[in-house]
């Protein structure tokens, strides 16, 4: 049967707006308390690379902690396995900057996806590419290189801000210094960090770039290999049970398919050998999670029929 994506959009388009006044930007970054929160956009891509998007989907906005999806890869990628000495893939049940659970459990993160886990990855490529300037280059070529735009690129006006009000992640990344589970100097490997969260990408984009991860690690357009299968369904499984912090089952529950929130209001999902889609609105839940993305994702894949259950 023939899905009428461009319908589909549409309809959500319309049934989401009375949503997109709820939820609270996230202001603890005041870079990012300047958006407006009625903001929304959905795209999807296709294998063939057919797009169908609704809403603001040029906009580019920060894709904070979906980045944490790419650098997730990349490590995977260089060091196999042994990734999974220094970060673990069970779900964390506290909050994404939580130093308790990471001071009870000896200074070794639950999964890549809070930001204590995020942060150990980065410390991992900066240790792999000898230079945290080299490891911010290989990032931004390898999202240029997935998302077929050469243009992208971070805001430092958003990393600067966050690394200056970053106080709990400098103090989770010392806390695992003091675990030795940190090789690299805190604040180069913090800011690095700062600034991959501070990548700025649209729905289209970013829809695009999660091809890959829908076509167990090939990208079905140009046939590029980025992982392997293994690996790919590796990075989905973590994105299906951790991708939405202490909100991961819930998503999973209601929506179905393997995701990845950030807090600059966007949200990526991809629906395995079919598509992958990208949403965006940055009035949050109380969990951090785009409330409107949430409910617009949920709404795509009820009437679609489309979701990994």
């Amino acid at each position: 049967m023939q899905i009428d994506y461009k319908q589909i959009l549409e309809k959500i388009y319309k049934e989401i707006k009375p949503e997109l006044k709820k939820g609270e930007v996230a202001s603890y970054i005041p870079a990012l308390a300047k958006e407006k929160k009625e903001q929304f956009a959905m795209s999807i891509t296709l294998a063939d690379g057919s797009n169908y998007s609704v809403g603001d989907s040029e906009k580019r906005f920060s894709i904070q902690s979906i980045s944490k999806v790419f650098t997730f890869a990349q490590a995977l990628n260089l060091y196999q396995d042994n990734i999974f000495k220094r970060v673990g893939v069970e779900p964390s049940g506290n909050p994404f900057n939580s130093l308790v659970q990471l001071e009870y459990e000896n200074g070794k993160p639950r999964n890549p996806f809070i930001n204590a886990g995020a942060l150990v990855i980065t410390d991992m490529l900066v240790s792999y590419y000898k230079d945290e300037y080299k490891t911010l280059e290989v990032i931004l070529n390898f999202v240029r290189e997935i998302s077929s735009n050469k243009e992208i690129t971070f805001d430092p006006i958003i990393a600067k801000s966050e690394m200056e009000h970053g106080f709990r992640n400098l103090a989770l990344a010392n806390l695992m210094k003091s675990f030795n589970n940190f090789e690299n100097d805190v604040k180069n490997v913090v800011f690095t960090y700062f600034k991959h969260c501070a990548i700025m990408m649209n729905t289209k984009e970013l829809s695009r770039a999660m091809l890959f991860l829908a076509f167990g690690g090939e990208d079905p357009i140009t046939n590029k290999r980025f992982l392997t299968k293994l690996q790919a369904k590796r990075v989905n499984a973590v994105m299906l049970t951790c991708g939405h912090y202490d909100a991961s089952g819930e998503f999973a529950y209601h929506v179905g398919l393997p995701g990845k929130s950030g807090v600059g209001g966007g949200i990526v999902a991809v629906v395995p050998n079919k598509l992958s889609i990208a949403v965006f609105s940055p009035g949050l839940n109380e969990f951090g999670n785009s409330h409107a993305g949430t409910i617009a994702l949920e709404k795509f894949t009820t009437y679609t029929g489309l979701s990994i259950f």
